[in-house]
């Protein structure tokens, strides 16, 4: 497969995701590359390692960053404190070369990427369910607008947040530095 066209088609998978999507990705990609730094510490490819744990750290400190403290309540507490641990205990992957400390840390967040998919599936399905309505006359323009804007449960509770206020207008997502599809 051409790397020009598998970068394009996984650049325009994350420009369409919705929130619950983007944060199943950022699970998914922080899994894969731990997979990816045990495979290295297997091979004692020691730059490999630290390259993939590197990029671990960023998406879960990404995803640390992003939490609602105030409104999250206690499930954002303790989603901080999971990450929190994971980036300890990701930090004796490159100080011990310790593949048992990185297969830890995709054990707590295997179970998050689970949930989010399953979010992320439900609010697609709610939206297309919306369009189609709206295609068959069911429904006004003003319900489908509703719709695609009410937030949906990965929107509530320790959710991460989104940087504009409801009466500010809507910016385009600031690039974060971390590639989902690399």
């Amino acid at each position: 497969m051409n790397t020009n066209a598998a970068r394009a088609y996984g650049d325009q998978q994350v420009n369409t995701a919705s929130p619950a999507q983007m944060v199943y990705m950022l699970y998914n990609k922080a899994i894969s590359v731990l997979q990816e730094a045990i495979k290295a510490i297997e091979a004692n490819d020691i730059e490999a390692r630290c390259n993939a744990n590197g990029r671990a750290m960023e998406i879960i400190a990404h995803l640390s960053g992003t939490l609602d403290l105030e409104q999250g309540g206690e499930i954002a507490r303790n989603l901080q404190e999971i990450y929190r641990f994971s980036m300890v205990h990701l930090m004796k992957v490159d100080r011990n070369n310790d593949a048992q400390a990185a297969q830890d840390v995709i054990g707590l967040l295997t179970p998050m990427r689970d949930s989010w998919a399953i979010l992320a599936r439900r609010s697609t399905d709610e939206l297309r369910q919306a369009v189609q309505g709206a295609k068959d006359g069911n429904l006004e323009q003003q319900d489908l607008s509703q719709a695609a804007a009410a937030p949906t449960s990965e929107q509530s509770e320790g959710a991460p947040r989104s940087s504009a206020s409801e009466d500010e207008p809507k910016q385009p997502p600031r690039p974060s530095g971390i590639s989902i599809s690399a």
